[in-house]
């Protein structure tokens, strides 16, 4: 048994120490969703006896298998898939070996569009944070179906309140590794960034995080309980049970993930517009949080605009060309004629059709997929994020990531998901000829943007100016210098 020893509050657990770093992966912070626990709120785990092995990945949330084979390997964002097992609720924690304490605590929340992903992927390894004097820790939380699905007879938001559980089992335990449970960072990508601007915003979750970084997220990303309700709807005769938890449970998580497969398909027939006729979610993904409950009362916009949140520090951006990952590798970028790609974005957005003439479309050499792609950067994430930034009423910075990946010959750009490496310092992990950094990704950008981090959580200082009404300046990851945000051409279509 390793002799690197910390006491939680549930028992001790055993880690391993390399390279000055000590890990422990797999610590439970709530009892297995399973049984009767099964879509009901996160309850503390039980004691155990003994010393608890914690150098081994353990389970993961059930989520539906990877089976569309792209030309760059995106596993190390998202990790191996699903390693089934009960005890998935879990802290992974990486912290410096020598025996320190009083240090910054920082919780990193996954992406996966609210239904893949885990604490366990390659590119969020925590090693570099505790080479920096910070503790790191990655949490996993329930998913898709077992997570996001409103449904009669189960708590609405189940994945958020796995999270918040996560949060207060970190402000009980961080002094364990060295850490400081008063300083705590949360940060997060895609849907791990919409979690934690949601979270921002949650009225339960106020004291739970000092700062807050968001990355490739927003609040704009939720759905009324009834249009969620629709999904659940679906799923439900696709199951052939009623749209109920007591339903949902006479079904196994196999067979709720055959079901969201269906669902989750492009082609499957499902309207999840709002009241202004918008899909919040352009079609990537049916599973979102919903507002209207406890754990976000109102949309989260409005409730920062009331105040909420406004005690956290909150860093937010994105990168310049989020969707060259999802539309340059499958070729839509490229090939896809104007009429479709007026169609496509149809499906989700009112004045699709003014809003690609902004971008371009009908002018000469501008194809439908480039215009697509354009608007798509700035509907999905660039503008959401800036309209989360004008509304938070605390001190707020913003930046954007505008290293442009030389993989798929330059057309993948600085796309979604590529600052995660460098923001982690784990550039070998994406590296190479299939990898999305390419083969010769710069080391001194990671160490920056990766000090950078790590001074915002331990004192939240940066190295720019706040974002305020009159320049409202936005710093580049590339340039290491701040300017002017520019204007956004989908914003003035969109007020």
């Amino acid at each position: 048994m390793p002799d690197i020893i910390a006491d939680t509050e549930a028992g001790k657990v055993a880690g391993e120490r390399a390279g000055g770093v000590v890990r422990f992966r797999g610590i439970p912070y709530a009892a297995p969703p399973v049984g009767r626990l099964r879509f009901q709120l996160p309850v503390q785990h039980w004691s155990w006896d003994g010393i608890r092995d914690a150098t081994r990945r353990g389970p993961s949330a059930p989520q539906p298998k990877r089976e569309a084979a792209l030309p760059i390997d995106i596993e190390p964002l998202l990790g191996e898939g699903w390693a089934p097992g009960d005890d998935f609720l879990t802290v992974n924690v990486w912290a410096p070996h020598a025996a320190v304490s009083g240090l910054p605590v920082m919780v990193f929340i996954h992406g996966g569009a609210f239904v893949a992903g885990g604490a366990d992927a390659a590119v969020n390894d925590g090693a570099a944070f505790a080479r920096s004097g910070v503790v790191c820790m990655a949490v996993n939380y329930r998913l898709g179906v077992e997570g996001f699905l409103p449904m009669e007879g189960s708590p609405t938001n189940l994945g958020l309140r796995d999270q918040i559980a996560a949060l207060e089992w970190v402000r009980r335990n961080a002094a364990a590794f060295g850490g400081d449970p008063a300083n705590v960072t949360v940060f997060g990508e895609s849907a791990g960034a919409m979690s934690i601007a949601n979270l921002v915003a949650s009225p339960p979750a106020q004291g739970l995080f000092r700062r807050a970084v968001i990355q490739s997220g927003h609040g704009s990303m939720v759905r009324p309980i009834a249009v969620g309700e629709k999904v659940t709807a679906a799923l439900a005769r696709q199951l052939r049970v009623p749209p109920t938890a007591d339903g949902f449970a006479t079904r196994t998580v196999e067979d709720c993930l055959a079901a969201q497969a269906r669902v989750s398909d492009p082609k499957f027939r499902l309207d999840l517009r709002d009241g202004a006729g918008r899909d919040v979610a352009y079609g990537l993904s049916r599973f979102l949080p919903v507002y209207g409950d406890d754990i976000l009362p109102q949309p989260p916009l409005d409730a920062l605009a009331r105040g909420v949140g406004k005690d956290i520090q909150v860093l937010i951006g994105t990168n310049r060309e989020e969707m060259n990952l999802y539309f340059a590798p499958t070729g839509v970028r490229a090939r896809l004629p104007k009429l479709l790609a007026g169609w496509m974005l149809g499906k989700a957005e009112p004045r699709a059709r003014a809003v690609l003439k902004a971008y371009g479309l009908g002018k000469a050499g501008v194809r439908g997929g480039d215009a697509l792609t354009e608007a798509m950067h700035d509907l999905v994430f660039r503008l959401p994020a800036r309209r989360f930034a004008d509304a938070h009423q605390g001190r707020t910075h913003v930046y954007e990531f505008d290293w442009r990946s030389p993989a798929l010959g330059g057309r993948l750009g600085a796309c979604h998901g590529l600052e995660l490496p460098f923001v982690f310092d784990t550039l070998p992990t994406c590296t190479g000829v299939d990898g999305i950094a390419g083969t010769a990704p710069p080391q001194d950008l990671a160490e920056r943007m990766h000090g950078i981090w790590v001074r915002f959580a331990t004192d939240g200082e940066l190295p720019w100016a706040e974002y305020a009404a009159g320049e409202r300046p936005v710093y580049s990851i590339l340039n290491g210098a701040a300017a002017p945000d520019a204007p956004i051409p989908a914003e003035r279509l969109l007020a």
